[in-house]
This record gives C-alpha cells, sequence and structure tokens, in this order.
C-alpha cells in the first residue's frame, strides 16, 4: 500500500472515529414561532437547484473518499444509497485516481451505479488538465474544488505552497466546462475569502464550516509527537459562515456539524441552497449499513417537510424569508463583524 492510499484508509478510520460534537452555534440560532402557517404537508416541494443542476431534496452526499479499496467499497456503497434516495453525492478528492489508473474504479463506480447529480473533486492546486480529467473520470455534473491550506499545513507530508491557489481556482472556473463549486473542508469562510472567490469568477461556494469532521485532528492523530493538540477549535463554524455570506451575490452551500433536521433547515433559512452531509452518512453506512442509510435519508428528508409546514414555507428559496433571532456568540460575531 503506497503513502497516499494509506493516508486515505487512516482518514476513513480517524473520521468514524472522531467524537461527535453535541454543542454548536445552531443553537445561538432561533428561528420565531409563527402560529398560524398558511400552508399544508402537501404543499412542500424540497426540489432545489445547483448552478441549473436540478435536486429533488436539498440535502446531498458530500465528498468523503476514495482512492484504496476500502474507499472503493464505501463509495460503493454510498453510490447505491443515492441512487435509491435521488440524492445528489460528491466523492472524495480525485487525485489519488489521477496520478494511479489502479485506483481509478473506486471513484467511478460511482457513476456506474448512480446516475443523478454527481460532483468530482480536486484541491486547488491543480492544472486545468487535472481538473478536466477529474470531471471526465466520473462524467460529472459538477466540479468541487477543496481548500484545505490548515489540513495540508498540518499534515506532515502536505503542500507547503498555496500563493496560486486563487488563480488556479479563476482558471479552473473560466475553462472546466461544468459548475464549480469551490469547498472549504470544516473550516468555515470569511467574507473577504467570498468576495475574493467571487471577483474570480466563482459561482457557488460551499462553506463547510468547524463542528464536523476535523482535518486539524486527523491529521494531528497521524503526527507521532500530536503537536498541534491546541488547534482543534481553530475555524468559523458553518453557522457563522452564512452569516458571513449575508449580502454577497454567491450561490452558497452549507456543510459541516449538522446534526439533525433543525440544523439543515437553519442553513436554509440562513440562504443555503442545500446541505451537504458526510460524517453522520458514512457513521450510519459502517454502523448500520446500506438500508440504515437510505431509510435514514428518507427520515431526514420527510422531517424537512414537517419542519418546512411549521415555518409556513413550501420552497427552499421562500425559507430565506424566515425571520430568527441571534443569540450568544453567533450575535456577537455578528456586531463585530458588522459594527
Amino acid at each position: 500500500m503506497d503513502k497516499r492510499t494509506k493516508r486515505k484508509d487512516e482518514h476513513i478510520q480517524l473520521a468514524l472515529d472522531h467524537p461527535s460534537v453535541s454543542q454548536s452555534d445552531f443553537d445561538s440560532i432561533k428561528l420565531i414561532h409563527q402560529s398560524l402557517p398558511q400552508c399544508d404537508v402537501k404543499d412542500i416541494n424540497l426540489e432545489t437547484q445547483i448552478q441549473g443542476i436540478k435536486l429533488a431534496t436539498p440535502i446531498y452526499i458530500n465528498a468523503m473518499t476514495g482512492g484504496s479499496m476500502r474507499a472503493g467499497e464505501i463509495n460503493k456503497k454510498l453510490a447505491i444509497v443515492a441512487r435509491e434516495t435521488n440524492t445528489a453525492i460528491a466523492v472524495g478528492s480525485t487525485h489519488a485516481a489521477l496520478k494511479d489508473n489502479t485506483l481509478a474504479q473506486t471513484y467511478a463506480i460511482v457513476r456506474e451505479i448512480y446516475k443523478g447529480p454527481l460532483f468530482s473533486n480536486v484541491g486547488a492546486d491543480v492544472s486545468t488538465e487535472f481538473a478536466k480529467r477529474a470531471v471526465d473520470l466520473l462524467q460529472a455534473d459538477a466540479l468541487q474544488i477543496h481548500v484545505n491550506a490548515p489540513q495540508e499545513l498540518v499534515m506532515p507530508e502536505g503542500n507547503r505552497t498555496f500563493s496560486r491557489w486563487l488563480e488556479n481556482i479563476e482558471a479552473i472556473v473560466t475553462s472546466i466546462g461544468v459548475p464549480v463549486i469551490v469547498k472549504e473542508v470544516g473550516f468555515g469562510m470569511s467574507r473577504e475569502t467570498m468576495l475574493a472567490l467571487k471577483a474570480a469568477g466563482v459561482k457557488t461556494i460551499d462553506v463547510s464550516g468547524s463542528g464536523g469532521t476535523n482535518f486539524i485532528y486527523i491529521e494531528n492523530e497521524r503526527r507521532t509527537m500530536k503537536e498541534f493538540d491546541y488547534l482543534k477549535d481553530w475555524g468559523q463554524s458553518t453557522a457563522i459562515s452564512l452569516i458571513e455570506s449575508q449580502n454577497i451575490a454567491l450561490e452558497t452551500l452549507a456543510s459541516g456539524g449538522i446534526r439533525n433536521p433543525l440544523d439543515v433547515l437553519k442553513c436554509l433559512v440562513l440562504g443555503a441552497q442545500a446541505v451537504g452531509l458526510s460524517r453522520p452518512i458514512l457513521l450510519k453506512l459502517q454502523e448500520s449499513g446500506i438500508e440504515a442509510t437510505i431509510e435514514h435519508i428518507d427520515y431526514l428528508n420527510e422531517q424537512l417537510i414537517l419542519l418546512s409546514t411549521m415555518v409556513g414555507k413550501t420552497s427552499i428559496q421562500d425559507l430565506k424569508s424566515v425571520q430568527y433571532v441571534l443569540q450568544k456568540d453567533v450575535w456577537a460575531w455578528y456586531q463585530q463583524r458588522n459594527g
């Protein structure tokens, strides 16, 4: 097993072993209850779009893995779940497959099984040719470009050069021929980052905030001395990142630390077009199997319909008009950043 393949398997296991977070900034966002919903359950439509790509539901399976035999088996199972629930899905970084053809099938299996919306994934340091190959590998509908500087810096064998990332992203956006989603990996996005991406021609971002899979924790666990333990709280939460995204003309996706259907609803209220889940889906799949994971996604969608009815909004677009109050740290953040 080469170093990259070994790292992929270590990432999977450490993500599964990482303890879940019970407290969240989502708890500091209170939706205002209205006693007279002006709609019925049958009126709710969960359909949404990402740059014109139609999704049956705003919940999608976000980038996780690929590049090892174990990862390939997980991707096969995730593809079955996506197919049976009509849920969009993203694969993990395709670097491994594009550098070693023997690993291509660990990603390509997803497209063989699932014919719906599928997103490929590369890092921000790749060439436009590399990005095109990543799309072609999966016949992907869109390309995620992940930005993961903290992970790379804590990773012993990680990247140490980042100055050309924005230039690379702009080049890919202008030449790739499919929608591009610039995606964080659990550290959140600032307003300044969003504005820089917008100026580079990016139309869609996934703010992917802290509170879920923590890649500083994962990479630090791979280090002998565990010397980056003090960085475990680095980054902005998903809730705060969505607050940062207000009044910026970018299509916004949310992921990172989504614990339950109410968190999904709050993401949509704060402006997200869709909400990605990674670790909760992987955990359910590994602990309970394919059928239980299918049932879990069905449950999330059913709950989201009921919650949408509760707030009296029949579409994803309408949810953006739900009134809310910010409390505690989220309110303090908003005041300091907008004072």
